[in-house]
Protein backbone atom coordinates (compact mmCIF):
# COMPACT_ATOMS: atom_id res chain seq x y z
CA UNK A 1 0.00 0.00 0.00
CA UNK A 2 2.79 2.45 0.40
CA UNK A 3 3.33 1.99 -3.28
CA UNK A 4 -0.12 3.14 -3.74
CA UNK A 5 -0.29 5.75 -1.62
CA UNK A 6 2.67 7.17 -2.43
CA UNK A 7 1.54 7.24 -6.82
CA UNK A 8 -1.91 9.35 -4.95
CA UNK A 9 0.27 11.58 -3.82
CA UNK A 10 2.12 12.09 -6.83
CA UNK A 11 -0.99 12.35 -8.79
CA UNK A 12 -2.79 14.88 -6.38
CA UNK A 13 -0.34 17.10 -6.21
CA UNK A 14 0.44 16.93 -10.01
CA UNK A 15 -3.28 17.84 -10.46
CA UNK A 16 -3.12 20.97 -8.11
CA UNK A 17 -0.12 22.04 -9.53
CA UNK A 18 -1.37 21.86 -12.91
CA UNK A 19 -4.39 23.95 -11.81
CA UNK A 20 -1.96 26.47 -10.20
CA UNK A 21 -0.46 27.13 -13.37
CA UNK A 22 -3.61 28.01 -14.80
CA UNK A 23 -4.33 30.26 -12.15
CA UNK A 24 -1.21 32.10 -12.00
CA UNK A 25 -1.00 35.30 -13.23
CA UNK A 26 2.70 36.56 -13.97
CA UNK A 27 2.39 39.99 -13.20
CA UNK A 28 0.42 39.70 -10.09
CA UNK A 29 3.20 37.25 -9.11
CA UNK A 30 5.88 39.51 -10.43
CA UNK A 31 4.09 42.20 -8.06
CA UNK A 32 4.12 40.36 -4.86
CA UNK A 33 7.84 39.25 -5.04
CA UNK A 34 8.60 42.75 -5.66
CA UNK A 35 6.33 43.73 -2.48
CA UNK A 36 7.63 40.86 -0.24
CA UNK A 37 11.48 42.33 -1.29
CA UNK A 38 10.25 45.81 0.05
CA UNK A 39 9.46 44.54 3.20
CA UNK A 40 12.97 42.48 3.15
CA UNK A 41 14.62 46.14 2.72
CA UNK A 42 11.83 48.04 5.40
CA UNK A 43 13.32 45.60 7.97
CA UNK A 44 16.82 45.82 7.08
CA UNK A 45 16.26 49.75 7.57
CA UNK A 46 14.64 48.60 10.42
CA UNK A 47 17.47 46.95 12.26
CA UNK A 48 20.05 49.89 11.67
CA UNK A 49 18.26 52.20 13.26
CA UNK A 50 17.61 50.15 16.59
CA UNK A 51 21.90 49.06 16.10
CA UNK A 52 22.55 52.98 15.62
CA UNK A 53 19.32 53.39 18.80
CA UNK A 54 21.48 51.13 21.07
CA UNK A 55 24.75 52.86 19.77
CA UNK A 56 24.06 56.06 20.71
CA UNK A 57 22.54 55.09 23.85
CA UNK A 58 26.25 53.45 24.50
CA UNK A 59 28.04 56.61 23.62
CA UNK A 60 25.69 58.94 25.77
CA UNK A 61 26.67 56.00 28.95
CA UNK A 62 30.11 56.61 27.86
CA UNK A 63 29.90 60.43 27.92
CA UNK A 64 28.83 59.96 31.40
CA UNK A 65 31.69 57.67 32.46
CA UNK A 66 34.40 59.75 30.93
CA UNK A 67 32.54 62.95 32.98
CA UNK A 68 32.68 61.00 35.82
CA UNK A 69 36.17 59.90 35.62
CA UNK A 70 37.59 63.47 34.88
CA UNK A 71 35.68 64.34 38.19
CA UNK A 72 36.94 61.73 40.33
CA UNK A 73 40.14 62.47 39.01
CA UNK A 74 39.89 65.77 39.89
CA UNK A 75 38.61 65.24 43.23
CA UNK A 76 41.11 62.35 44.18
CA UNK A 77 43.76 65.45 43.26
CA UNK A 78 41.97 67.77 46.02
CA UNK A 79 41.51 65.41 48.57
CA UNK A 80 45.59 64.49 48.32
CA UNK A 81 46.19 68.36 47.58
CA UNK A 82 44.19 68.39 51.41
CA UNK A 83 46.11 65.67 52.82
CA UNK A 84 43.38 63.64 52.91
CA UNK A 85 45.15 60.52 51.12
CA UNK A 86 42.38 57.89 52.45
CA UNK A 87 40.00 59.84 50.54
CA UNK A 88 41.91 60.18 47.38
CA UNK A 89 42.29 56.34 47.13
CA UNK A 90 38.78 56.11 47.34
CA UNK A 91 38.04 58.57 44.28
CA UNK A 92 40.66 56.79 42.41
CA UNK A 93 39.15 53.37 43.03
CA UNK A 94 35.97 54.81 41.64
CA UNK A 95 37.98 56.33 38.78
CA UNK A 96 39.50 52.87 38.22
CA UNK A 97 35.69 51.32 38.19
CA UNK A 98 34.83 53.84 35.45
CA UNK A 99 37.64 53.63 33.07
CA UNK A 100 36.93 49.67 33.11
CA UNK A 101 33.27 50.29 32.32
CA UNK A 102 34.38 52.82 29.92
CA UNK A 103 36.19 50.27 27.87
CA UNK A 104 33.73 47.96 27.73
CA UNK A 105 30.82 50.59 26.30
CA UNK A 106 33.57 51.45 24.05
CA UNK A 107 34.49 47.73 23.01
CA UNK A 108 30.28 47.72 22.86
CA UNK A 109 30.27 50.78 20.51
CA UNK A 110 32.62 49.48 18.02
CA UNK A 111 30.76 46.56 17.83
CA UNK A 112 27.75 47.71 16.98
CA UNK A 113 29.47 50.40 14.38
CA UNK A 114 30.77 47.00 12.81
CA UNK A 115 26.97 45.63 12.44
CA UNK A 116 25.98 48.69 11.33
CA UNK A 117 27.92 49.15 8.71
CA UNK A 118 27.50 45.35 7.51
CA UNK A 119 23.72 46.24 7.98
CA UNK A 120 24.17 49.35 5.74
CA UNK A 121 26.16 46.96 3.23
CA UNK A 122 23.18 44.72 2.90
CA UNK A 123 20.78 47.44 2.28
CA UNK A 124 22.94 48.90 -0.31
CA UNK A 125 23.60 45.62 -1.56
CA UNK A 126 19.57 44.92 -1.16
CA UNK A 127 18.55 48.25 -2.33
CA UNK A 128 20.11 47.84 -5.86
CA UNK A 129 18.92 43.59 -6.21
CA UNK A 130 15.36 45.07 -5.60
CA UNK A 131 15.72 47.97 -8.34
CA UNK A 132 17.37 45.51 -10.86
CA UNK A 133 14.35 43.57 -10.34
CA UNK A 134 12.02 46.45 -10.87
CA UNK A 135 13.21 47.16 -14.05
CA UNK A 136 13.33 43.17 -15.15
CA UNK A 137 10.00 43.00 -13.72
CA UNK A 138 8.58 45.75 -15.60
CA UNK A 139 10.27 44.19 -18.91
CA UNK A 140 8.80 41.15 -18.54
CA UNK A 141 5.06 42.51 -17.83
CA UNK A 142 5.57 44.43 -21.26
CA UNK A 143 6.75 41.07 -22.90
CA UNK A 144 4.15 39.17 -21.60
CA UNK A 145 1.39 41.95 -22.02
CA UNK A 146 2.63 42.08 -25.79
CA UNK A 147 2.47 38.81 -25.84
CA UNK A 148 -0.58 37.54 -24.41
CA UNK A 149 -2.35 40.77 -27.11
CA UNK A 150 -0.21 38.88 -29.90
CA UNK A 151 -2.20 35.25 -28.75
CA UNK A 152 -5.34 36.90 -29.10
CA UNK A 153 -5.11 38.64 -32.26
CA UNK A 154 -3.86 35.16 -33.29
CA UNK A 155 -6.00 33.27 -32.15
CA UNK A 156 -8.93 35.59 -33.52
CA UNK A 157 -7.17 35.43 -37.35
CA UNK A 158 -6.83 32.18 -37.57
CA UNK A 159 -10.15 31.20 -35.81
CA UNK A 160 -8.41 29.30 -33.05
CA UNK A 161 -9.61 30.89 -30.40
CA UNK A 162 -12.96 30.19 -27.81
CA UNK A 163 -15.49 32.98 -29.71
CA UNK A 164 -14.19 31.51 -33.16
CA UNK A 165 -14.36 27.82 -32.10
CA UNK A 166 -18.16 28.51 -30.92
CA UNK A 167 -18.63 30.65 -34.51
CA UNK A 168 -17.51 27.83 -35.72
CA UNK A 169 -19.62 25.22 -34.21
CA UNK A 170 -22.40 27.26 -35.13
CA UNK A 171 -21.77 27.46 -38.62
CA UNK A 172 -21.38 23.63 -38.35
CA UNK A 173 -25.17 23.50 -36.99
CA UNK A 174 -26.23 25.61 -39.95
CA UNK A 175 -24.80 23.37 -42.62
CA UNK A 176 -26.11 20.33 -40.78
CA UNK A 177 -29.68 21.79 -40.51
CA UNK A 178 -29.59 22.52 -44.42
CA UNK A 179 -28.62 19.34 -45.36
CA UNK A 180 -31.52 17.56 -43.25
CA UNK A 181 -33.69 20.18 -44.95
CA UNK A 182 -32.66 19.25 -48.53
CA UNK A 183 -32.98 15.88 -47.25
CA UNK A 184 -36.56 15.84 -46.35
CA UNK A 185 -37.27 17.88 -49.37
CA UNK A 186 -35.87 15.67 -52.30
CA UNK A 187 -38.34 12.67 -50.09
CA UNK A 188 -41.09 14.55 -50.48
CA UNK A 189 -40.45 15.24 -53.87
CA UNK A 190 -39.85 11.46 -54.44
CA UNK A 191 -43.47 9.81 -52.59
CA UNK A 192 -45.26 13.14 -54.19
CA UNK A 193 -43.77 11.51 -57.80
CA UNK A 194 -44.59 8.01 -56.81
CA UNK A 195 -48.22 9.29 -56.06
CA UNK A 196 -48.32 8.34 -51.70
CA UNK A 197 -50.19 11.89 -51.47
CA UNK A 198 -52.70 10.96 -54.34
CA UNK A 199 -53.98 7.45 -53.05
CA UNK A 200 -54.02 9.31 -49.06
CA UNK A 201 -56.56 11.92 -50.35
CA UNK A 202 -58.85 9.00 -52.01
CA UNK A 203 -58.64 7.53 -48.74
CA UNK A 204 -60.58 10.69 -47.54
CA UNK A 205 -60.65 11.72 -43.74
CA UNK A 206 -59.86 8.72 -40.73
CA UNK A 207 -60.97 6.12 -43.59
CA UNK A 208 -58.48 2.97 -44.51
CA UNK A 209 -59.08 0.39 -46.76
CA UNK A 210 -60.79 -1.94 -44.71
CA UNK A 211 -63.64 1.24 -43.82
CA UNK A 212 -63.62 0.96 -47.80
CA UNK A 213 -64.45 -2.42 -48.65
CA UNK A 214 -66.98 -2.54 -45.72
CA UNK A 215 -68.37 0.29 -47.11
CA UNK A 216 -69.18 -1.73 -50.64
CA UNK A 217 -70.31 -5.03 -49.10
CA UNK A 218 -72.80 -2.71 -47.32
CA UNK A 219 -73.76 -1.02 -50.10
CA UNK A 220 -73.74 -3.65 -52.51
CA UNK A 221 -76.35 -5.71 -50.00
CA UNK A 222 -78.73 -3.15 -49.65
CA UNK A 223 -79.32 -3.04 -53.05
CA UNK A 224 -79.82 -6.53 -53.44
CA UNK A 225 -82.07 -6.56 -50.54
CA UNK A 226 -84.23 -3.32 -52.24
CA UNK A 227 -83.90 -5.55 -55.66
CA UNK A 228 -85.67 -8.54 -54.00
CA UNK A 229 -88.26 -6.83 -52.57
CA UNK A 230 -88.90 -5.03 -55.78
CA UNK A 231 -89.37 -8.32 -57.21
CA UNK A 232 -91.91 -9.82 -54.61
CA UNK A 233 -93.97 -7.01 -55.49
CA UNK A 234 -94.04 -7.38 -59.06
CA UNK A 235 -94.88 -10.76 -58.59
CA UNK A 236 -97.50 -10.41 -56.45
CA UNK A 237 -99.57 -7.78 -58.94
CA UNK A 238 -98.94 -9.54 -61.90
CA UNK A 239 -100.00 -6.81 -64.34
CA UNK A 240 -96.87 -4.51 -63.63
CA UNK A 241 -94.86 -6.98 -63.97
CA UNK A 242 -96.59 -8.30 -67.58
CA UNK A 243 -96.37 -4.39 -68.57
CA UNK A 244 -93.02 -3.89 -67.45
CA UNK A 245 -92.12 -6.89 -69.11
CA UNK A 246 -93.98 -5.89 -71.91
CA UNK A 247 -92.98 -2.25 -71.96
CA UNK A 248 -89.34 -3.93 -72.55
CA UNK A 249 -90.44 -6.11 -74.93
CA UNK A 250 -92.07 -3.10 -77.08
CA UNK A 251 -88.93 -0.37 -76.01
CA UNK A 252 -86.95 -3.52 -77.35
Amino acid sequence: MPGMSGRFSTVVKAKISKLLDRAEDPAETLDYSYQKQLESLQNVKKGIADVVTAKKRLQMQSSKLEQSVVKLDTQARQALSTGNEELARVALERKNVAQTELQSLDTQVQELEAQQQKLTDSEAKLRTKIEAFRTKKEVIKAQYSAAEAQVRISEAATGVGESMADVGLAMQRAVDKTEDMKARADAVSELEAAGTFDDLTQLGSGEDDIDKQLRELSSGAAVDDELAKMKAELGSGGGDAKQLEGGTEASA
